[in-house]
């Protein structure tokens, strides 16, 4: 409107966005690499920086692997968000989207194969778990994974207890010189404090090393539970109605389906929230990018205007430069052609303008 001054609003960085893009990040930034730490580590107990070889050795899952996996994943994803938010680089803000976007599709690829294909899911992770179980007793780390899911989901095996003749050391074989020949691991045991037996209406319990009724027995004079880790010995060879009062006889894979399906809104809730995290994220990264391409846009308008304001001036310009002077025809006082002028403007040095160049 005349009289009054238009204001236009320019193109600016929002600072909400980016500082917290950077302070999201740098916590997965930072527990990404605490989790790296604790697998390389673990790594460095077991002798596996020194020995890489090592890693193959190993016929099950090194359950170091999946710290050694996320941690790298989050401190990378971190490192890029953090930095690219704060030092506002689009490069390391699109490497973020990027490979946000990436986990995210796989994480939805992986989701609907196992919908559409359960059948060969469920033999590829019957094949997963037995694999582990033939190599128990090789990783420590193995081992205490593969006992929490036994008694975390009450299972034994992944099909059922038969599953453990695969490994040497429970094997049902002759050949087998093992204590544990024909057993399973004390995690397969039932944790029923009934059939330990009490004494005179539970006043005390017997603590008996080697029973095979219960995985926790509790010392008389009520002394704390204590692990009884020979509950499983000889137990296969039982008939498999006996079996049941002593150890679970259901596989691992069976009883992962029905917790699933027992738990299916808290796990698809669980994985909504991952989802619309990474998608928020993403959002986010790009907006963020978008505001630093408009600020760069902007200022590159503004720059070559400048330039161009100098590099090209106007007559009125080269007049007032050149100041009031006598005319030579008629000697009045009145614009005259510039002297011998040089022009300096952001490209170089200029020659004077003419009376052609008007």
């Amino acid at each position: 409107m005349p009289g009054k001054h238009q204001h236009f609003q320019e193109p600016e960085v929002g600072c909400c966005g980016k500082y917290f893009l950077f302070g999201f990040n740098i916590v997965f930034w930072v527990l990404g690499a605490l989790f790296l730490a604790i697998g390389l580590w673990a790594w460095g107990e077991k002798g596996v920086l020194s020995n890489i070889s090592a890693l193959t050795d190993l016929g099950g899952l090194d359950p170091v692997w999946l710290f050694v996996v996320v941690g790298g994943v989050m401190s990378v994803l971190g490192f890029a968000g953090c930095i690219g938010a704060l030092r506002e680089n689009t490069f390391l803000l699109k490497f973020f989207s990027v490979f946000l976007g990436l986990i995210f599709f796989l994480e939805l690829a992986t989701g609907i194969l196992a919908f559409v294909f359960k059948d060969w899911i469920r033999d590829q992770l019957n094949l997963f778990i037995n694999n582990n179980v033939k190599a128990y007793r090789d990783d420590i780390d193995l081992q205490n994974l593969i006992d929490f899911a036994q008694e975390y989901w009450s299972c034994c095996g992944a099909r059922g207890p038969n599953d453990w003749n695969l490994n040497i050391y429970f094997n049902c074989t002759d050949l087998n010189p093992s204590r544990e020949r024909c057993g399973v691991p004390f995690s397969c045991c039932v944790r029923d404090p009934a059939q330990a037996g009490f004494l005179n209406g539970g006043r005390s319990r017997l603590a008996i090393a080697a029973t095979h009724s219960s995985v926790w027995e509790r010392g008389t004079w009520g002394q704390e539970d204590v692990l009884n880790t020979q509950c499983g010995y000889d137990v296969r060879l039982k008939l498999e109605l006996e079996q049941q009062g002593f150890i679970h006889t259901k596989g691992c894979v069976g009883q992962f389906e029905k917790w699933l399906q027992d738990n299916l809104i808290v796990v698809a809730g669980v994985f909504m929230g991952i989802a619309l995290l990474q998608i928020f994220g993403i959002c986010l990264a790009q907006n963020l990018v978008s505001d630093i391409k408009a600020v760069k846009a902007n200022w590159s308008k503004w720059n070559d205007d400048f330039e161009n304001h100098w590099l090209t001036p106007t007559i009125s310009e080269v007049l007032s430069t050149a100041g009031p002077q006598q005319n030579s025809l008629t000697g009045a006082p009145g614009p005259a052609p510039p002297s011998r002028h040089v022009f300096f403007g952001l490209g170089g040095l200029y020659p004077e303008p003419t009376f052609k160049n008007w």
